[in-house]
């Protein structure tokens, strides 16, 4: 069953349905929502439980969707889920449930720090048996990103790790032997494929700059963590906001844009349309997320040679690790307002279960962050994804502050802004430092923040610090 896009208020007391299949891929617009019922038998639907659960995931939706039919046909509980999965506006969307009290029984929370502030998230504690404690291990609970001491609002699935994708044809073709590992180089490589490719409408570089947010978390981020820098311009050691170490990434994107290296059309570029070209052979390099390589073998089967790499440092020397954070620690969440706790924990429990965690990754989905699972599961067969398991400059960053934005733009608007149309950046920088300092000294005077400083914090081992959030 495939629901269309409708008028948020609409969107909590209307369906309109029509007969069809989610086909991934080519066709998918951003500003669908998709909604499957799985049940076998609709006329014994009445006796069933019926759980809703709203999903994020465009990626990892036909998997999700093949285990929800199983769960509904064989679980013994008589509960029933519907899956949409909210391809836009799913915040708003969210909000909205919560006020009307219509919200999802389970959902993937985005913003969690925010979620819980607001009173959306039920708490999992009471239902964490040692034995599931135990199965997940420490590394599973992490303050600030899935529990909020001292409760525990969400369990993991699998973390992101981050790469520098490229066309092994183009660079052949210009010349280059190997992945660039500075900006310099990329800033170079970038310039040499667009020459060799213009003609034929080929770029060195490209970035889904539609969204910013999108864009810069893919790619600036990365590569300041990787660096040393923390990939959101909070600095641990002192406890501060500073975004100056973004400068000469920010400026190595400028010059790409200025010099013609990057992809024409990218400020209105979507991350799907980015990779259906880039599957095309028109685009050199981009950075993404480990969920790439699944796309180029199911939604857009690529047509060229590619390969991946870690992304660049500022200077060529790795002085972090790439944050696998947020999605290495957290996945489902069930509603405060659900009136069904009990059986949406039992759902939980299957999504949660090794038949359901291992199948993910060795369908190429992700890549479990639970090390005593992972190694349960066979090697995906998808070309390229050995790429992307983690290695020694990935891990995982104590949480910085969050649910607080500051007064006016936000630092990822203001990047790409200046990517686009340039400016004066040590100003830019200037004013972002004021902006979010003031807003974190507001929190912490409210008591909202209590994230001190790590004086000792060392970003090629983050982890290995004791780190304060009271």
């Amino acid at each position: 069953m495939i629901t269309w896009r409708l008028p948020l208020v609409a969107l909590m007391c209307l369906s309109i349905t029509v007969t069809g299949c989610m086909q991934g891929g080519k066709g998918q617009g951003s500003d669908r929502i998709f909604s499957y019922s799985t049940a076998s038998d609709i006329a014994g639907a009445a006796e069933k439980t019926k759980l809703r659960f709203w999903s994020t995931g465009r990626h990892d939706a036909n998997y999700i969707k093949e285990v929800i039919h199983r769960y509904n046909q064989e679980n013994a509980d008589h509960i029933e889920v519907e899956m949409t999965v909210m391809a836009d506006d799913f915040s708003q969307s969210l909000d909205l449930s919560f006020a009307s009290e219509l919200s999802p029984d389970i959902f993937t929370p985005i913003d969690l720090a925010e979620m819980t502030r607001k009173g959306y998230v039920e708490p999992l504690n009471e239902y964490l048996t040692p034995e599931i404690r135990n199965r997940f291990g420490k590394q599973a609970f992490i303050e600030g990103y899935n529990v909020f001491d001292p409760f525990i609002y969400s369990l993991p699935n699998s973390g992101s790790t981050l790469r520098l994708i490229y066309n092994v044809d183009l660079f052949k073709r210009a010349g280059i032997t190997s992945p660039p590992k500075s900006l310099d180089e990329l800033v170079e490589a970038a310039s040499r494929i667009t020459e060799i490719g213009k003609t034929d409408g080929v770029y060195g570089f490209a970035l889904p700059y539609k969204i910013p947010a999108s864009a810069l978390g893919r790619s600036a981020v990365p590569i300041a963590e990787i660096s040393g820098i923390s990939g959101d311009g909070y600095d641990f050691s002192t406890g501060n906001y500073d975004f100056t170490g973004f400068i000469p990434i920010i400026s190595a994107f400028r010059t790409m844009m200025e010099n013609g290296s990057t992809l024409p059309g990218s400020e209105s570029l979507d991350i799907d349309p980015l990779r259906a070209q880039f599957a095309d052979g028109k685009i050199g390099m981009y950075l993404s997320y480990s969920s790439e390589p699944s796309i180029y073998k199911f939604q857009f089967p690529a047509k060229i040679q590619w390969g991946a790499a870690l992304p660049p440092s500022i200077d060529g020397t790795y002085k972090g690790v790439i944050n696998q954070g947020v999605g290495a620690t957290r996945w489902l969440s069930i509603s405060s307002q659900s009136k069904h706790k009990e059986e949406a924990w039992k759902f939980l429990r299957y999504m949660y279960s090794d038949e359901v965690l291992i199948g993910y990754q060795e369908a190429g989905l992700g890549i479990l962050s639970v090390d005593a699972i992972a190694a349960k599961a066979r090697k995906p067969d998808i070309e390229g994804i050995t790429s992307f398991f983690p290695g020694d400059y990935d891990g995982i960053w104590p949480a910085s502050p969050q649910g607080f934005k500051p007064k006016g733009r936000e630092w990822e608007d203001e990047f790409v802004k200046y990517i686009m149309i340039g400016g004066d950046l040590e100003r830019l920088v200037e004013d972002l430092n004021e902006r979010y300092n003031a807003a974190l000294d507001q929190e912490r005077a409210a008591g909202r923040v209590n994230i001190q400083a790590i004086p000792s914090f060392d970003p090629l081992h983050p982890q290995d610090v004791s780190w304060q959030s009271d």
